[in-house]
């Protein structure tokens, strides 16, 4: 899959995270727009003591994000307002954005005091904790890391993801489950015959997907100690990175931009241009 368009690649796997470092909604069928997926990282939590922008890359303050579950209660429609969002808590009760005792609610999850926003600040930032593995740019210490302005992104609009690098890493760490909610991917790409890291190739190329959309591949996505938390029934994990940082300068995936927008649907052809 070096070349995608000499294979039968497709999309098999579409996400949206309504809310920053929840877990999110997988879908059948999604809207991209010139701010990427329609609904994916529109809201989010802030830190009412510092203002910075919650993330679980700080799982020592904000690891019960991943306990977190937010959906929408309507498809957003490109265009108009964002429909409200269903937050479900760990103990399975919920609570939409549209009610009062919202903010004091997650606070008591979360542990410390927070704020839903509809809007980023005007420069948004986030802490970073890097743990102590070789092949990260920096370790066992904490960054303050800027944001896109206006946006509750990391780095990239749109994150792509192949199945053949899921692949490649099993086989250098096979005790290390790999699933896809590990990365947070918007779009999973699978293709025949594909094997290895075949994103690092995309870089500065244009996939094409479906009959409309477009996207411009800006860069790897280079990981962070969020991989390694538990989730569900995946259980925490170091492996999961270092194997990254030892075998691929800890990328796993590709960031792109939208050079043409319209609808995507899982079973969609993927070429590269």
């Amino acid at each position: 899959m070096s070349n995608v368009a000499e294979n039968a690649a497709s999309v098999v796997a579409l996400w949206r995270y309504p809310v920053k470092s929840m877990m999110g909604e997988e879908l059948n069928a999604a809207e991209v727009t010139e701010q990427g997926v329609l609904g994916d990282r529109p809201y989010a939590l802030v830190d009412a003591e510092t203002g910075k922008v919650v993330s679980a890359k700080e799982p020592r303050k904000w690891a019960k994000l991943f306990e977190l579950r937010a959906s929408f209660l309507e498809p957003p429609l490109s265009g108009e307002r964002l429909p409200h969002v269903r937050i479900t808590f760990p103990d399975g009760r919920s609570m939409t954005t549209a009610e009062r005792g919202l903010d004091e609610a997650l606070s008591d999850v979360v542990g410390r005091r927070v704020a839903f926003a509809t809007a980023a600040p005007d420069k948004p930032s986030l802490e970073e904790y890097w743990p102590d593995i070789e092949g990260l740019t920096y370790r066992e210490t904490v960054t303050d890391e800027a944001m896109p302005e206006g946006t509750f992104f990391d780095l990239g609009l749109v994150h792509v993801l192949t199945t053949a690098t899921l692949d490649r890493l099993r086989e250098l760490h096979p005790q290390g489950r790999y699933e896809v909610r590990r990365f947070r991917p918007n779009i999973v790409v699978a293709s025949a015959g594909s094997a290895g890291f075949v994103e690092n190739e995309w870089v500065d190329r244009t996939l094409a997907i479906g009959k409309e959309v477009r996207l411009r591949v800006t860069g790897p996505c280079p990981r962070c100690v969020m991989t390694t938390l538990p989730q569900g029934d995946l259980p925490k994990d170091p492996g999961i990175l270092r194997t990254a940082a030892q075998h691929n300068d800890a990328n796993v995936g590709v960031y792109a931009s939208v050079e043409q927008d319209g609808a995507i649907r899982r079973g969609d052809s993927v070429r590269l241009l």
